[in-house]
């Protein structure tokens, strides 16, 4: 059998200013998500650790060291807590980043619930390491993407109450977001500099647009879910007959109604 991957990208163009991507059924039975590179694709399970393996037969390298963890401390509860060493940070940086390639791959499937339990389990990820790193600069490394990934999970929450017509819901997720971030920038004296956090201020502004669309009451207003759903419609007729000005400008509409500029960075958690 070829092991030439040409076959798998032939007639699935990479576009440098989208996410393309896709799921397809596995030849073990099982859907597969795949996100289209510059120089190929990569290929993710749905569930569990996205490369599919089990470090030391758990479902990813957090649980491993949680259950480490767990049996350290009960097993030496007078002397000092379990701690990670920089080669075990390593370990969950590069699986938290495979975490990452697979939210953001949801979100751009409008699979809300499936992005909200990765981003989920990405800020369980930034907490076990915050409370048991050695190093400060190991943590650091982590908690860095606290602010984004917050933000992600608030949008994943939000936006699938809004589709379904609840505004006080989706607030109420956007709130949590809010909190959650400006306790982040307690916890690093910088609560005075709000302003500079990027993930905050859209946060903020997408909440005044809520609070504005509750208060409003206008039939438009009170079936988001309907706005939200008819541009996607219109977004994949538009691509799928290369109209892509127009695609463009429908893109730009919906992101403004799900919550502002579209969520990518080139590396992240």
């Amino acid at each position: 059998m070829s092991k030439d991957i040409s076959r798998i990208l032939d007639g699935w163009k990479y576009e440098p200013d989208e996410v393309s991507v896709r799921i397809v059924a596995g030849d073990d039975g099982r859907d597969k998500i795949q996100l289209r590179l510059d120089l190929g694709v990569l290929q993710m399970e749905m569930d569990g650790r996205p490369d599919g393996l089990r470090p030391h037969g758990y479902d990813s390298w957090l649980d491993y060291f949680e259950a480490q963890q767990q049996a350290h401390d009960e097993a030496h509860p007078d002397e000092a807590p379990f701690r990670l060493e920089s080669d075990d940070c390593a370990n969950l940086l590069r699986e938290g980043i495979q975490y990452y390639h697979r939210y953001l791959s949801f979100w751009h499937l409008d699979r809300y619930d499936l992005c909200a339990r990765d981003t989920a389990r990405n800020l369980r990820l930034l907490r076990f390491v915050r409370e048991r790193a050695k190093h400060e600069r190991d943590m650091l490394q982590f908690d860095q993407w606290r602010p984004y990934i917050t933000m992600m999970h608030a949008r994943s929450l939000a936006v699938p109450a809004l589709e379904a017509g609840d505004v006080g819901r989706a607030i109420e997720a956007v709130d949590a977001g809010i909190a959650a971030i400006r306790r982040f920038l307690d916890d690093y004296g910088q609560s005075e500099r709000w302003e500079q956090c990027g993930e905050l201020v859209q946060l903020l502004r997408w909440r005044e647009e809520l609070s504005a669309q509750r208060a409003q009451r206008t039939p438009q207003l009170e079936s988001p879910g309907a706005d939200a759903a008819a541009l996607r419609r219109r977004l994949n007729e538009a691509v799928a007959d290369e109209r892509f000005e127009e695609a463009a400008k429908l893109r730009d509409e919906l992101r403004r109604l799900t919550g502002g500029a579209d969520p990518r960075h080139e590396t992240g958690m």
